[in-house]
């Protein structure tokens, strides 16, 4: 790991063609990305094996699953990690429902995306259904529509659990239908895998790469990009900031690429970032209110021609 490290920093250090180091990450992992979660899979198969011939009958093994790959003991799917805003969630859901509305302000233009998203659990597999309704207004004109429904699922296949570290990684598909309108025309696959990192009592990390591929009549078809995306979060409990009705405070900060791979997004690279924060309540009844807000900020150039600011308001039922 530590050679693996160094070879990246001083390829970053070398590298003068990118315009920056997050840039050139998203381009130098394209190729690898379908290669390097086949080797995460593979060393994780090995240190189950190695895992299970060490093992002694004083000490119950928490592995489970096949190949013994994951473990009870893991935090993952417990509410621990924060749902993202702009990055697609990737921790375990039994029950939830969400509800977020994202405002855009691009110069005269305003766009209001609406998203409800129901996500249910099956023993480690999560399964999504997501709609989104998008309303325009550019000089004073108003249109609105259906923008497209996707459905996904998401699954873990490899956990390692010690004393302060708790880390999950898995693969994930979200398929994008179209409508037949004049925002949804194609239809969007998007292969991903993901990690959730777990440190100590307070930091989150949650990763995801994917690479997303338009298929269909429209203008876009065979498109194809790299996306990645990357959740700080930081998680204060209740009896370190006592604010009432608050079971936990989360200050979070996303960033968000997109790379284009052919076509006329060949080599562009948008970045997109936001600071916001989630507000765990207390429950009620058998719902877990979320609250969240974040504010969201392009990064680049690239990303400052599609959208000057916008924000993200979230609320989010376990139940």
């Amino acid at each position: 790991m530590r050679g693996l490290l160094l070879h990246l920093r001083i390829i970053l250090i070398n590298s003068r063609l990118m315009s920056s180091p997050i840039e050139f990450l998203l381009r130098r992992f394209k190729p690898l990305f379908f290669g390097l979660s086949a080797a995460i899979f593979l060393a994780a198969s090995v240190h189950a094996a190695n895992s299970a011939d060490n093992q002694t009958g004083s000490a119950p093994s928490t592995r489970y699953g096949p190949f013994g790959l994951l473990d009870h003991s893991s935090q993952y799917g417990l509410g621990v990690l924060p749902e993202p805003f702009l990055v697609d969630d990737s921790d375990l859901e039994v029950n939830e429902l969400r509800l977020d509305l994202f405002d855009t302000r691009t110069g005269a233009q305003h766009t209001d995306l609406f998203k409800a998203e129901l996500e249910k659990g099956f023993g480690p597999v999560t399964f999504e259904l997501e709609f989104l309704y998008e309303r325009d207004v550019s000089t004073g004109v108003v249109s609105e529509g259906v923008n497209s429904i996707n459905p996904g699922v998401r699954v873990p296949f490899y956990q390692y659990v010690s004393a302060s570290v708790d880390t999950t990684f898995g693969v994930a598909t979200e398929v994008a239908l179209p409508v037949n309108s004049a925002r949804s025309r194609n239809t969007e696959v998007v292969p991903k895998i993901f990690n959730d990192l777990i440190l100590g009592d307070h930091f989150t990390l949650q990763s995801i790469f994917g690479y997303s591929t338009l298929f269909g009549p429209g203008p876009d078809r065979n498109s194809q990009h790299f996306e990645l995306g990357f959740v700080f979060g930081y998680t204060f409990q209740h009896k370190e900031l006592p604010i009432p009705g608050v079971r936990q405070l989360i200050p979070m900060f996303e960033l968000k690429g997109e790379s284009g791979i052919n076509r006329n997004d060949a080599g562009r690279t948008a970045l997109l970032g936001d600071l916001g924060f989630r507000a765990n309540l207390k429950a009620v009844g058998r719902a877990q209110p979320r609250l969240g807000f974040a504010f969201v900020f392009p990064l680049n150039q690239v990303e400052r021609c599609n959208e000057h600011w916008a924000t993200i308001t979230s609320f989010v039922f376990d139940f």
